[in-house]
């Protein structure tokens, strides 16, 4: 194990024990007593579907940019690609994997093409989600949010803008460069031939699916979200799982949830323990098949399909 691996099972072990400390590890103990079969089951079916819906939306990508994928094939890799970003440090990992036994004998820029704009895609997804989520936010909770949150969101999103367009306006000649290199596999992946509604379909299921998990996660543990948690507290945890200093989200998805659920009412307990919980059901929902798929390879003695 490389000495970054250890650094970061070490960061996410230390942020989790400080948090499960700075609450009552005995709330912590008795959420998790309050979880039964039902809820799980429930859970881990989403999961599937998750994976099922990621994996649809690369085979639909990397057919827009010409590199065909069966699609027994890309569920497979899928479930293999979800499993090693989740027990691997930085969350990529199994995407290069995938890319890596996606290519072909002669073309390998496609296949990774086809991985980073599908990513894209599902993180725009999500984005879109958070943002309406912040204008949201002051609306429907602002009992319960700091003073003045509503003037720093539109403070901070103003200052986004501006660096935005500087960063455009000094950058322009690069960029434009780059997307008219870019610009016919933008346009064939995101908008020819429906392919907008292909891709918002894809992401935005896939993203209300992982929101789905953490509702019942929540509810799991005894403490049951509201509805507007799914646009609000729920993408912002989430969020904090494209940090790259862990592993899976772990550590930086426990302190969001513990220090997010207070503003609903609930304590950073509750929200540590659904925390724990989404993240176990995320791996348990994808270890069985992606150990299983990951045999299957090495049995038959190679690396690539």
């Amino acid at each position: 194990m490389s000495a970054y691996a250890v650094l970061a099972v070490v960061f996410c072990l230390a942020i989790i024990a400080g948090l499960v400390m700075a609450v009552d590890p005995a709330d912590v103990l008795a959420a998790f007593e309050n979880v039964s079969l039902p809820p799980v089951l429930a859970a881990l079916a989403i999961v599937q579907a998750q994976v099922v819906l990621s994996a649809l939306r690369w085979r639909f990508t990397a057919g827009r940019l010409g590199h065909a994928i069966p699609i027994g094939l890309a569920i497979r890799e899928y479930y293999i690609a979800s499993l090693v970003n989740q027990v691997l440090p930085g969350g990529m990992a199994g995407d290069a994997i995938r890319g890596y036994r996606a290519r072909t004998a002669d073309d390998w820029k496609r296949p990774a093409a086809a991985i980073v704009l599908e990513r894209l895609s599902g993180q725009l997804a999500f984005f879109l989600l958070a943002g309406v989520g912040l204008f949201v936010w002051p609306l429907v909770l602002a009992e319960s949010l700091p003073p003045g949150f509503g003037r720093l969101v539109l403070i901070c999103a103003g200052i986004l803008a501006v660096f935005a367009c500087l960063g455009l306006v000094i950058a322009r000649s690069r960029l434009m460069a780059r997307f008219a290199t870019l610009k016919p596999d933008l346009a064939a992946v995101f908008w020819h031939r429906g392919a907008f509604a292909v891709q918002f379909g894809l992401s935005m299921l896939t993203v209300l699916s992982y929101i789905a998990v953490f509702m019942i996660a929540a509810a799991a543990t005894g403490a049951a979200l509201p509805p507007v948690a799914a646009i609000t507290i729920i993408p912002l945890c989430l969020m904090t799982m494209l940090i790259p200093a862990g592993i899976g989200g772990w550590g930086t998805r426990e302190a969001a949830a513990a220090a997010l659920w207070p503003l609903l009412g609930l304590t950073s307990a509750e929200g540590l323990s659904a925390s724990l919980l989404y993240g176990l059901l995320s791996l348990l929902g994808v270890a069985p098949q992606g150990l299983l798929f990951l045999a299957i390879t090495f049995r038959r003695g190679h690396g690539r399909r």
